[in-house]
């Protein structure tokens, strides 16, 4: 259990986060911390290096000048941790949280769940010894449905073995660090969240996780939406179509079966068997397909087109039922270039509610996945909650 002082360094920590560079009077003022403990806290902080002096506040030309004080977001780490059915990938982050590593290895698909778990706990320890530094938390985007308040990954449609794996406390005992888990879609959708400028963060925006899985990431008037059980977004199990293939759920129709990664492979297959010419191989990776349609291969460009219609009618009915002011799309589709982005646009805006649509902007994401879209988030998540703690009897 922490002590008061660390509890009181904390809440120091949190109010630079908050407010930017102060001064010890500042402090002492805005925490209610007396002020021979704020100064001596303060210099505990500056030994570790977890405080900087940020220098001279300004104006202060008389007597003595007060030396401003800021949060060293460098001194401490976070680990991110992301996978789904292609790849794993762990990073580190500093406390803004910018990205300083990252590591990834492909998904070893003819697995179990315990040799899945020793993937994800190899490439953690990896990743922390060659960083050589000691994280103060760790934070896993998974790919499933997660119950992020006990840290369970209840199931997941693209590896169906995973399910009902208590990750956080699997990691807990074996790092004995604070463990976050959070769905891969959400923390993707966190990451784009903060990085839009500060007056249209609180607004309501979907993001739209795009892959074997199809998920949405739902903010409501600057609110991050998890539903009863957790289950709040999950996109790809929405029904767009009646004779549509069996869905991993155990439905038919679904968006994810119909106009995921693995749909999208599935049908450059059967167009190539049936004869169609197209620089792509029949063994080509859904990606591949999205950039050979931004180059004007034809049948590359009905695939991706009919993935545009299922993906605008889908989001068409997002749009009605929450009228956001922001769709941004995975990051990873911007290689299908303008023309699919605005395919997807033209649907929305022929299905949905005129007045759903009339100042609704639609873009692909800014947090790229080999730049650590999911990582940049949970390891945001992580520092939230981190500092959330240190922040509660702040202004």
């Amino acid at each position: 259990m922490a002590t008061k002082p660390d509890r009181d360094k904390q809440t120091i920590e949190a109010l630079l986060r908050k407010q930017g560079p102060l001064s010890r009077g500042a402090i002492h003022s805005l925490t209610g911390i007396r002020l021979s403990a704020t100064s001596e806290l303060v210099r505990e902080l500056l030994a570790d290096r977890r405080l900087l002096d940020a220098g001279a506040a300004e104006g202060a030309n008389l007597g003595r000048k007060s030396t401003l004080l800021q949060l060293n977001t460098d001194r401490r780490a976070i680990i991110g941790l992301e996978f789904d059915d292609e790849s794993i990938t762990a990073g580190v982050t500093n406390l803004k949280p910018e990205i300083q590593l990252l590591l990834s290895a492909p998904t070893k698909l003819a697995t179990t769940r315990d040799s899945l778990l020793r993937q994800l706990l190899a490439i953690t320890k990896k990743t922390i010894k060659q960083a050589q530094i000691q994280p103060m938390g760790i934070g896993i985007a998974d790919p499933g449905l997660v119950d992020r308040r006990n840290g369970i990954t209840l199931s997941c449609s693209t590896l169906p073995y995973w399910s009902n794996v208590p990750l956080r406390e699997i990691f807990t005992r074996e790092f004995a660090l604070p463990v976050l888990l959070e769905s891969r879609t959400r923390a993707k959708a966190f990451a784009e969240h903060q990085a839009e400028p500060a007056e249209s963060a609180a607004t309501s925006m979907i993001y739209i996780d795009y892959g074997s899985g199809i998920g949405a990431g739902l903010y409501v008037d600057g609110r991050l939406l998890y539903g009863q059980g957790s289950a709040a977004g999950e996109f790809g199990h929405t029904r767009v179509t009646d004779d549509g293939p069996i869905c991993p759920c155990g439905s038919f129709g679904c968006l994810e079966a119909v106009a995921g990664l693995r749909a999208v492979e599935s049908r450059v297959r059967r167009i190539l068997s049936d004869g169609g010419k197209s620089e792509l191989a029949p063994d080509t990776n859904g990606w591949l397909v999205f950039e050979a349609a931004s180059r004007g291969d034809k049948v590359a460009m009905n695939v991706t087109a009919e993935v545009a219609r299922h993906l605008g009618l889908g989001i068409a009915n997002l749009v009605n039922l929450f009228n956001p002011a922001l769709i941004v799309l995975d990051a990873r589709l911007a290689v299908a270039g303008q023309e699919f982005l605005d395919q997807i646009t033209a649907h929305v805006r022929r299905q949905a509610l005129r007045e759903a649509t009339a100042q609704l902007r639609l873009r692909y994401g800014v947090t790229r996945a080999n730049e650590g879209a999911a990582i940049l988030g949970v390891a945001g998540m992580v520092i939230e909650q981190h500092f959330n703690t240190g922040s509660e009897n702040l202004p």
